[in-house]
């Protein structure tokens, strides 16, 4: 137990998630309104096993039952910082819980823990409101979330005019989705795609890990022209939502308009499986990424980042926007792609 069991009150206690706790924490995830697909247990496991960071999956009980929860991640990097995250490469996290009781005795918890292991910074990735007005936010992030209509074709006329031409395009070249068991013809296109923005890559090993983890629940939609790959596109199922997260495309993809079919197919498909939420994730403000999504008909909303700041005397700001980078960026294009692929997953491992 945490220090912070002295000043709890009576009924309630913190403690840190195992595998015998694994089935009752996604119980809990599943029924609490706050929690998101990144609340899952099973991150612990994606975490640990493709990167190597140590983990802590905290949550608030009462009588034996879960009433909140805070899964934490500490990556220690010498280019990057020292930072404990809820939740490192994922676009949401923080505290989910059913009463604010649970919810404070989290938040002290982490705070504890943070002081303990003497991070840079304590971070929390909320998807609702701030917890903390009076921590260090950052403003950078939105998302991208929209309800989807029972028939398909109601979504369809929902794109706004000029996206869905592009949808359209994508049907007259005759392109179609085929959802894909291993991630043999996935890895090629997110890679090349990723390659040409400049980033490191995730290695195979994260990718195979998610689809291990969480099963029926991740799932890989490859678009093709005959027996070509042209782009694709690995996505979370959670409740009644779908987030396509990982994605990309061929060289070929642009003229095809491959990565909008794919999108309308995700779509399309999430909506035959009784989806009713599209969640387009989270970009970058000022960014193509951004743009992109609006021109889908979604409107953005806030995301709020806040850190705590421990040892650190400024907020961190470790993204492709930064001009620090903008040579690192330019040089990681040129990289042969081999090289970039084999590179990458070391770097990107201390990102978060």
């Amino acid at each position: 137990m945490l220090d912070c069991q002295a000043v709890l009150p009576a009924s309630l206690s913190i403690g840190t998630m195992d595998a015998s706790d694994a089935a009752r924490w996604d119980e809990f995830v599943l029924r609490c309104p706050q929690a998101t697909f990144f609340h899952r247990a099973g991150w612990k496991t994606v975490i640990e096993g493709a990167f190597g960071h140590k983990t802590w999956f905290l949550y608030a009980q009462a009588g034996g039952r879960i009433l909140g929860v805070l899964p934490l991640a500490q990556i220690d990097s010498l280019l990057f910082g020292h930072s404990l995250c809820a939740l490192p490469f994922c676009v949401y996290g923080g505290i989910a819980a059913s009463d604010d009781a649970a919810a404070a005795a989290l938040d002290l918890a982490a705070q504890e823990l943070a002081a303990r292991l003497r991070v840079d910074y304590l971070e929390y990735r909320n998807l609702g409101a701030a917890r903390h007005p009076d921590w260090l936010a950052k403003s950078l992030y939105v998302t991208f979330r929209k309800s989807l209509h029972a028939e398909p074709e109601q979504n369809m006329l929902a794109i706004p005019r000029k996206q869905r031409a592009m949808v359209r395009k994508g049907m007259a070249a005759g392109l179609h989705s085929a959802v894909d068991y291993d991630i043999g013809r996935f890895f090629p296109a997110y890679a090349g795609s990723v390659h040409r923005l400049g980033t490191p890559v995730f290695g195979k090993r994260y990718f195979e890990l998610l689809r291990t983890v969480f099963g029926k629940d991740c799932d890989i939609l490859t678009i093709y022209r005959n027996n070509e790959t042209i782009s694709s596109v690995l996505s979370f199922y959670f409740r009644d939502e779908v987030l396509p997260y990982y994605g990309g495309g061929t060289e070929a993809a642009r003229a095809l308009a491959g990565n909008d079919f794919m999108y309308w197919e995700v779509m399309r498909r999430a909506c035959e499986r009784g989806c009713t939420v599209f969640d387009f994730g989270r970009s970058k403000l000022g960014t193509g990424a951004f743009d992109f999504k609006k021109n889908w008909g979604f409107a953005p909303q806030a995301l709020h980042y806040e850190y705590k700041l421990l040892g650190a005397q400024a907020l961190p700001d470790v993204n492709p926007l930064n001009p620090r980078y903008r040579l690192f960026i330019r040089a990681w294009r040129r990289l042969p792609l081999p090289l970039a692929n084999a590179l990458g997953p070391h770097i990107v491992r201390n990102l978060g």
